[in-house]
């Protein structure tokens, strides 16, 4: 297993204006984070208008969504807005996938979308990648569009999966692979996981950038996280939740070390609210 440098992205989604979400961007940046990513609800910003905006504002963040709720679009829009984000961002977009999070039949309902069955979403989403690649290869004067992006032969993707059929079509497309384990999930959960992620890639597993993301950032989580986390969030450290992450800085960085050795994983991201909590781990571990 080779040893990749350590990322580590910032999950956003709210500002109440357009300065305040400059700023976000700018202190993930100052932060030492490599990413910062959005995710796509209908509560929330808006995943591209406000990469474009984070992008406009920093020099060197990348920025994507976390992730796409692909149902929602047709695969030749996000071939488009794919490379026009790569053009805006001067390079620095990753394209983030998934099939559909819980509650996004919800949203498909408002906007009077179909969601699909998790079959057919998979479908769709390996729809989207197989258009989106397929746009990408495009040489001069092969498109009726003059774009092409900056980075070749495209922007990274990222497919965000649980399922073994997911993971199964990450493994074969993706360029990362953010791995679906539950709050409750321990860190034999989190191995597990990767093991199978390995079995299904075979070869192509060394290529793979792994990514997780954690829930929270120290012993002491406000009490009003349970739902959003599925349990008390004390008990789910009590349990040995691999997605909150406790300690000292020295002791999660530690732990993040132990993991990327042990299991590959090497792009971590985190709940905007820890941000701060969470700068002393970059600190530790950037460039590492």
């Amino acid at each position: 297993m080779s040893t990749r440098s350590f990322r580590f992205g910032v999950v956003a989604a709210l500002a109440p204006t357009a300065d305040a979400w400059a700023a976000t961007a700018r202190r993930a940046e100052d932060l030492g984070f490599t990413n910062l990513l959005v995710p796509d609800t209908l509560g929330t910003l808006s995943p591209l208008p406000a990469l474009a905006a984070a992008a406009t504002a920093t020099t060197s963040l990348r920025v994507g969504p976390f992730v796409l709720n692909t149902p929602l679009y047709a695969p030749a829009a996000v071939a488009h807005d794919t490379v026009s984000m790569d053009v805006l961002t001067g390079g620095r977009f990753e394209l983030g996938l998934g099939a559909g999070r819980p509650g996004g039949e919800r949203d498909a309902e408002q906007l009077g979308l179909p969601f699909g069955t998790p079959g057919e979403r998979v479908r769709h989403l390996a729809e989207t990648i197989r258009v989106v690649k397929a746009a990408l290869d495009k040489r001069d004067g092969e498109s009726e569009s003059p774009l092409r992006a900056v980075q070749q032969p495209g922007p990274p993707i990222l497919v965000a999966g649980a399922g073994r059929r997911l993971l199964t079509l990450a493994a074969r497309e993706a360029d990362i692979v953010a791995l679906g384990v539950a709050p409750q999930g321990t860190e034999y959960d989190l191995a597990a996981k990767v093991g199978e992620l390995r079995d299904v890639a075979g070869d192509r597993f060394d290529a793979l950038e792994l990514s997780v993301n954690l829930a929270g950032v120290g012993a002491d989580l406000p009490a009003w996280m349970a739902r959003q986390l599925g349990g008390d969030p004390a008990e789910l450290v009590r349990r040995g939740s691999a997605a909150i992450l406790t300690g000292t800085p020295a002791e999660m960085a530690d732990t993040l070390l132990r993991r990327r050795d042990a299991l590959g994983i090497s792009y971590v991201s985190v709940n905007g609210m820890f941000m701060e909590e969470f700068a002393p781990v970059v600190e530790r571990l950037a460039g590492r």
